[in-house]
């Protein structure tokens, strides 16, 4: 009977979770996509430099920029044009190297996705979505553009570094949540609900801040994330396969920085970036972030800061009254749910005020109280901070 009541009371709490809030919609389940990317195969029985190249799948970030640092210029460029796909999302490895291994990785899907495009023995409907893929492909690759990853497989997932990461002394990280892949990463409409967007804006706020100061802001879409709101979106699932490549993310970047003197990351987590960030915390050594700041968040799995187990300062960008993830259960049970409110004094975290920002995608906005902070934050100047 017991037994029958908690099913009871789970079946209740996904109902709520998923279909309870107005105007959410049902989300479709997705595959998490983990491991490195194709071509790894390749890599491991590529023995050109008579030596054992690292696993992209168990090399540390640590051991990998070890064994970059040790080969010549022209041998990291000759890896990266052979192996374009797998030394462009290789944590640990140089970062300009990813940039160019990536700008060949992306040329390379462009011009697949234009032979599906053309090809008259494809269904209209493949033949329109390939040359949609293949103009997404196009705008990376647009001059100035950084492009630090790139995985076609699945949906997507793409990072962009805004700024110079070898320069730069006070740097950020932007997780967002749901609905962001390659598709979505940098679309138009709802600038600051994109990942492009909202490190952009920060970036331009930092400069503003800090005239002069060099930095540098990585928009990350580098997980599987939730399509829609439906039991994705409540579970914790997507977020511990996302949770462990962002922990691969900023050891890599750690591993790599040309400046060790340079303090460690602001990570700001969105909506269900949150859970992510919350999942990965007590992973993250504070040399590879110094601060996570939730923001939109429905829960980080967690009841308390002291349950992050994390050394990096928390932080949570109080609700505006308009974000509709206030009308979602802080609860966690069976599964269901992220736990507290990260804004609650019970909570414990840094709360700071978001005001003007609108909706659940106006944090990064320019003019908001929320962005002033955030850029606040990532700079160090905590007392600055409301």
């Amino acid at each position: 009977m017991g037994r029958f009541k908690r099913t009871l009371v789970a079946a209740a709490l996904a109902t709520t979770v998923v279909a309870g809030t107005a105007g959410w919609a049902a989300g479709s389940e997705q595959t998490a996509v983990t491991g490195p990317p194709a071509g790894a195969a390749e890599w491991r029985a590529d023995h050109s430099l008579h030596r054992t190249l690292p696993d992209p799948a168990t090399a540390t970030p640590r051991a990998v920029a070890a064994f970059f640092a040790g080969l010549t210029e022209n041998q990291r460029k000759d890896l990266a044009a052979r192996h374009a796909l797998i030394v462009g999302n290789l944590d640990g490895a140089p970062v300009t190297l990813r940039y160019e291994a990536n700008a060949r990785a992306i040329a390379a899907e462009r011009e697949k996705a234009l032979a599906r495009a053309g090809n008259a023995g494809l269904s209209r409907a493949v033949r329109e979505e390939a040359r949609k893929h293949a103009d997404r492909c196009e705008r990376l690759l647009a001059p100035g553009r950084k492009i630090l990853a790139f995985d076609p497989r699945g949906r997507g997932q793409v990072a962009e570094v805004f700024g110079d990461l070898a320069t730069a002394r006070h740097t950020a990280v932007v997780v967002p949540g749901s609905d962001i892949d390659l598709a979505t990463f940098d679309r138009t409409h709802d600038k600051y609900g994109t990942p492009t967007g909202m490190a952009d804006a920060l970036r331009s706020e930092m400069a503003r801040r800090a005239p002069g100061t060099p930095t540098a802001v990585i928009a990350w879409a580098g997980y599987t994330t939730p399509v829609g709101l439906g039991v994705d979106a409540a579970t914790g699932r997507l977020a511990q396969a996302g949770a462990v490549r962002l922990e691969r993310l900023l050891a890599g970047l750690s591993a790599a920085a040309a400046s060790p003197a340079a303090p460690p990351p602001a990570v700001f987590c969105h909506s269900y970036g949150s859970v992510v960030c919350g999942l990965a915390a007590s992973s993250i050594d504070r040399t590879e972030a110094a601060d996570l700041v939730a923001l939109g968040s429905p829960g980080m799995r967690a009841d308390t800061v002291k349950e992050l187990r994390t050394d990096a300062r928390v932080w949570a960008a109080a609700r505006n009254s308009s974000d509709w993830i206030g009308n979602v259960p802080n609860v966690d049970l069976f599964g269901l749910g992220h736990g507290a409110d990260p804004t609650s004094s019970e909570f414990g975290a840094r709360v700071v005020p978001t005001g003007g920002a609108h909706g659940h995608t106006g944090y990064f906005a320019p003019g908001t109280d929320s962005l002033r902070n955030f850029a606040d934050i990532a700079l160090g100047a905590y007392a600055s901070v409301r």
